[in-house]
Order: structure tokens, then sequence, then C-alpha cells
């Protein structure tokens, strides 16, 4: 077993304890893991969740923030959700389509365009069953209207269209979303942990990687690159689980404020992403970044539609049914 398996089975061990605990008798901790940078429109709607919670809880409900992997990789820490560790984290529906597989949908290639589309998705009764399949699983969604931004590719020549990407390296997370939709542009998606991704690039072991602006800019990327190519090829939001076992044991009041919270978080990084893609534009030129916005997105959109054919377990006629609650007034 490697260091960091050890240490996260331990966490999980741990963390699981507390579920016997009544929750109303003593104050409650609460871990909350994710892996970006501590600059970025995430994080800072994670600390400013956990202070409005302590605040409107007199500090009975304390969360502390780890970001970085200090915790592990994502998908390590949806497992420890999953097992019981009272854990949140800052994952995707990319991630929770290991447990279960049509919120995976909402991860598509150009299926979202804009954060309006989105919240039409999480008003429908089908996201709603979704959301109860979730819990079946384990999860509990904290918060699911989070706008992490638009995903751009960073490299050392322009992309414009798919074949300029004809056997590139380009690093994706461990998600199958991600691998078919590169695969489908001719890419050579490689997975690398997020961590990872500035020596992966500084020593060519990808010759690229993607990511909202944020991201790309808390994680230093330009560093190792130059080219930023506006691909845009997923419309990004995150979404925030914890156990849903652990979290029913929580007083009712308690839950409430969680949730009630957790809504206004998910607002309030959806304003910070909207409102600091400019500057974020803005600081990689400063760093001598040149943007390629001349992108042939139908030529994007074209390549990537059979990435909805590569899921079998999905009910079938998902994408439809999701893209035309996008299209209802």
């Amino acid at each position: 077993m490697t260091p960091l398996r050890t240490a996260v089975a331990a966490l999980i061990a741990t963390f699981a304890a507390t579920l016997a605990a009544p929750a109303g008798a003593q104050d409650i901790r609460i871990r909350f893991a994710h892996s970006l940078s501590t600059t970025e429109p995430a994080h800072l709607a994670a600390e400013y969740f956990a202070k409005n919670v302590a605040e409107r809880t007199k500090n009975k409900v304390q969360i502390q923030v780890f970001p970085g992997e200090q915790l592990g990789p994502g998908k390590e820490v949806n497992e420890m959700i999953r097992q019981g560790a009272n854990v949140m984290n800052i994952t995707d529906p990319g991630y929770l389509s290991d447990f279960v597989p049509d919120i995976g949908v909402l991860n598509g290639p150009y299926l979202v365009k804009d954060p309006k589309d989105y919240q039409r998705l999480l008003a429908s009764d089908w996201y709603k069953a979704t959301e109860q399949k979730l819990s079946a699983a384990g999860f509990k969604l904290i918060m699911a209207n989070g706008f992490f931004g638009q995903r751009h590719m960073i490299a050392d020549k322009p992309i414009r269209k798919p074949e300029d990407t004809a056997g590139m390296t380009v690093r994706v997370p461990p998600n199958t979303m991600w691998i078919e939709t590169f695969k489908a542009i001719g890419a050579r998606p490689t997975t690398v942990q997020w961590a990872e991704v500035y020596n992966a690039l500084q020593q060519n072991v990808v010759q690229a990687a993607e990511a909202p602006l944020g991201s790309l800019w808390g994680s230093k990327l330009h560093e190792t690159r130059k080219f930023i190519s506006m691909t845009g090829h997923f419309t990004a939001f995150v979404m925030w689980p914890m156990n849903a076992a652990y979290f029913a044991k929580l007083p009712a009041d308690v839950q409430t404020v969680l949730l009630e919270e957790g809504q206004k978080a998910g607002e309030y990084m959806t304003r910070l992403t909207l409102e600091q893609q400019q500057s974020y534009m803005d600081r990689f030129k400063a760093a001598g970044v040149t943007f390629v916005s001349d992108v042939d997105l139908p030529s994007f959109q074209k390549a990537t539609t059979g990435v909805y054919k590569a899921f079998p377990k999905w009910t079938p006629g998902l994408h439809e049914q999701v893209s035309k609650i996008i299209a209802s007034p």
C-alpha cells in the first residue's frame, strides 16, 4: 500500500468513527477538502461558507478547509465520504458519476453554454431524481450550483481546430468524460493529478493541459506554456458532497444552515468566477501569454458529439432528455 493510500485509509477509519457519535451532543467539526489553490473562487467560496456557518451556529459547527489535495486526490476523498467520513469535498459531476453514472452527463462537452442553462437543469424533476440516487449511494449535496468556469486549453502552440490536437498529450483528470472528449478530438489524454500537472508540463510528460482560467492561473501553468486557446469545451460546475448518513444524524437546524449557506456559497462562487474572468486574462497577458480566440468552435462541437454514446451505464436517451430541459423556456 502506498503512503498516500495508507494515510487515506487512516483518515477513513478516524472519520467514520464519528458517525456513531450523537451529533447534537457536542460541537461539530467537518473537514472540507479540495485540490485547488487558495486564490481561486472555489476556495474563496469554501472559506465564505465556513465563516457563515460558524457565525450562524455560534461556532457550534466548525468547518476547516484543506486546499491543494492536503487530504488526498479528489477521487480518494469522495471514497472517504462514501465510506462515512465527516468530510466535504469540492468535486464535480464527472467524479460523482463513479457512483451514479447519469450525473456525469452534466460534465459533457458543449452541453451547457452559461450558468442559466445549468440552473434550469438543477430545477428539473430529472435532477431531483438523480440527486436522490446520489443520496442512496451515500452522498448528500450541500452545494451544486457553483460555476467553476469554462475550461480552455494551455499549450505551446495555438489550438484552433481539432486537427491541431492530433497526437498531442493532454493532461486530464482520471475521469471518463475528459478521456473520451479528448480522444474524440484526436488528442492523447493522459491522467495526472492536478497537484502534479505543473511538473508534468515542465518535464514534457504532457504537452498541454486544460482548466478554467482561475485554475490555470492559480497553478502557475503559464510559467510552462504561453498559449491559451479559448476552446470552452466544458462549462464546468462543482458540487460539495458530504456523507448522507452523517448529514442525517446532524440536528435539523444544522442541516438547514448547511444547505442554506451552501446555496449562498454557490451563488457567491458563480459571481466571483464571472467577475474575475477579465482580471485573469489581464494577468495572463501581462505574464506574456497569448490568447487564441479565433477557435473553430463548431468543429469542436461536431467532433465531440459522439462522446455522449460512450457511456453504456447511462439511462437510454439521457443526453436527449437533458438537452430538452436546457432548451425549455
